[in-house]
């Protein structure tokens, strides 16, 4: 338990203190926040963990693979709120693109997977 919330709190101070820096200056926010942090953070907690190279391995490609998603998401977020989208309507939008590459992203790579 204790594990656990030291997971929680590291976080969460992480992601504090991105915010902030985005708050005082938006370009060395926008880059602190792309980069791989929670990734990282997770692969530690992982190795931490003790899970295997396998799981560890298994783990980074799952990651590789949210990549592609990902981009669209921020791309579309970009777009709409550039283009004076609001918030709420622009992450709405942003999320469903999200939602809908990842679908069939995932039937693509099970139709691959049975050829």
């Amino acid at each position: 338990m204790t594990a656990f919330l030291i997971k929680i709190l590291s976080s969460a101070l992480v992601i504090g203190l991105v915010t902030e820096l985005a708050r005082r200056s938006p370009s060395y926010g926008g880059v602190i926040a792309a980069l791989p942090l929670v990734s990282l953070i997770s692969l530690v907690w992982l190795i931490q963990q003790g899970q295997s190279k396998t799981e560890v391995t298994a783990f980074v490609k799952s990651v590789l693979s949210g990549l592609p998603a990902t981009f669209l998401l921020l791309l579309v977020l970009y777009l709409l709120l550039s283009r004076g989208g609001s918030l709420l309507f622009s992450l709405i939008c942003a999320g469903a693109c999200w939602w809908m590459f990842w679908t069939v992203q995932q039937q693509l790579t099970q139709l691959w997977s049975r050829l």
